[in-house]
């Protein structure tokens, strides 16, 4: 199938507001709104493409690698990687420039993936196929297929762990019910906002923590099981597995379900795993106050967040943005 007259490629322009800061005096955007503007880029990408309605299904990979000030002039690029059947990989940059120099740098990139949906059945509707054109293309395809092998590892390594036994690791937990506001045009929460919500959590557990400002460094594998609905009760369940000499490595989950049933019947609609770090007033990252583990399942999923790290080192995948990419002036 042909999509001849559709562009693969989108970009947002905006500027970074003074709300996109997660608090005062903090030195830049959150990670979680930075992550909430990737799926909105994602998300025009994947329609403007498909021609229907979409849903995220996974957001990997995503390296915060500067800070973005309020103020600066915002630019997230989007554009088709590879298509499946019903899928579509999409390559994600977020750029920044302070207006008065107009000179734009790379501050993150990562991969979405969301899925063509049918509005009146909710069924997986084929997409068309997008053949690259150049070189470059070739590139970014061969790079989202490097990608396949690791997911499914990660994603076999998780599924075999468990986070209802004994625990003493710091924790938190956010409850609340799905806004009207919160929602896109399939009637469903956008998986921005919901990122935002993970990172919220993190953010709020890792500075209770260590007692200082902490900041999003990096996401991993961030997998959508099951549309959340106007009025669901929401659970956002932040717990620390590991902490290195600076890291603190979080799992995130997002349950969801009618406040009718009660806490007890929700069920896990997002999962996530996002490492954080205190830093000082002027950015600098800080040593990270340790958690050793003690019960079973604390000293299991610690070793389970070493493995993550230990997955991604092993399958080594191709950068999605090629690093000589040129700032541009505006």
């Amino acid at each position: 199938m042909s999509n001849n007259h559709k562009s693969p490629k989108v970009t947002l322009r905006f500027l970074a507001a003074p709300t996109d800061v997660l608090m005062a005096g903090n030195q830049g955007v959150s990670g979680g709104r930075v992550l909430e503007w990737i799926d909105k880029a994602a998300y025009a990408c994947a329609v403007q493409w498909s021609g229907t309605y979409c849903v995220t299904a996974y957001v990997g990979h995503i390296h915060f690698n500067r800070p973005i000030p309020s103020g600066h002039m915002v630019e997230v690029r989007s554009r088709i990687a590879m298509t499946g059947r019903s899928s579509m990989h999409i390559v994600n940059e977020v750029f920044s420039a302070d207006p008065r120099e107009g000179v734009f740098t790379r501050a993150c990139d990562c991969l979405v993936i969301f899925v063509a949906k049918d509005t009146a059945t909710g069924k997986t509707q084929a997409v068309p196929e997008f053949v690259p054109a150049n070189d470059e293309e070739r590139r970014v395809l061969d790079a989202a297929l490097s990608r396949i092998d690791l997911r499914k590892a990660i994603e076999t390594e998780m599924s075999q762990q468990t986070y209802d036994g004994p625990s003493e690791a710091p924790r938190l937990i956010h409850r609340f019910l799905a806004k009207p506001t919160d929602i896109n045009w399939g009637g469903k929460v956008h998986g921005g906002t919901a990122m935002e919500w993970i990172d919220e959590a993190g953010a709020a557990c890792t500075m209770e923590w260590s007692g200082e400002h902490t900041v999003a460094v990096y996401a991993g594998g961030i997998r959508f099981y099951r549309p959340i609905a106007i009025g669901d009760l929401i659970e956002v369940d932040a717990r620390m597995m590991r902490t290195d000499s600076r890291s603190m490595q979080m799992s995130v989950h997002v349950r969801s379900g009618n406040p009718r049933g009660g806490r007890e019947n929700l069920q896990t609609a997002i999962h996530a795993t996002v490492t954080y770090l205190a830093t000082d007033a002027d950015g600098n990252a800080l040593p990270a106050r340790q958690f050793v583990p003690r019960t079973t399942e604390d000293v299991r999923l610690s070793e389970h967040a070493r493995k993550l790290r230990e997955l991604r080192a092993e399958y080594a995948p191709m950068p999605l943005v090629s690093p000589s990419t040129p700032a541009h002036v505006e």
